[in-house]
């Protein structure tokens, strides 16, 4: 009867350890079936960044693309910048050769102009000398303008007040372009 008994253990722990057995394998089974689940997410989710990674390197290749046009874009339009700063240079530069012209003639004008008064005070009539038809087309040829004839007597005395006014003018104009190219600057 002892065997019996030993039999029965026996074969009663093979059966325990089979209902484990199969409860492991009931439990493996679902782990594998969500795992497949997962799977078709995992390969729908692969599918989807494949589709992304092709839409960004197209993104991409249109980028290089465009940054190349802005590239020779932007060159195109430095070097019209950098002839056009140069040219505003040169103009600069003229202008201010006028302006201390001009400068100068005013201040010629300046000197002169007390001593015409004194003259004209002292004896309105008085003859002045005249300066040369030659002189006047010397001092007209570094402005551009053509050489004026000799000025009546009455004319002189407006003269200076026209040549102040002109230097006045002029200069104020210089200021404004000076304003407007530091302004574009």
């Amino acid at each position: 009867m002892s065997t019996l008994p030993l039999g029965m253990i026996i074969e009663g722990l093979v059966a325990v350890l089979l209902v484990i057995t199969i409860g492991y394998c009931f439990t493996l089974n679902r782990r594998l079936q969500r795992l497949r689940a997962d799977e078709e997410v995992l390969r729908a989710t692969i599918s989807e960044l494949m589709t992304a990674t092709e839409i960004a390197e197209r993104a991409i290749l249109g980028l290089k693309t465009t940054a190349a046009e802005a590239d020779k874009t932007l060159g195109s339009r430095l070097k019209q910048a950098e002839t056009m700063s140069h040219t505003l240079a040169e103009q600069v530069g003229e202008g201010e050769i006028v302006f201390t012209r001009i400068s100068q003639i005013a201040e010629a004008a300046r000197s002169a102009a007390p001593q015409r008064e004194a003259v004209t005070r002292s004896d309105p009539y008085a003859a002045q000398p005249q300066p040369e038809p030659q002189q006047y087309a010397q001092q007209a040829a570094g402005y551009g303008q053509a050489a004026p004839a000799v000025e009546p007597e009455r004319r002189r005395s407006s003269r200076a007040s026209d040549i102040r006014s002109a230097a006045a003018e002029a200069t104020a104009r210089l200021e404004q372009f000076r304003k407007r190219n530091g302004a574009a600057a």
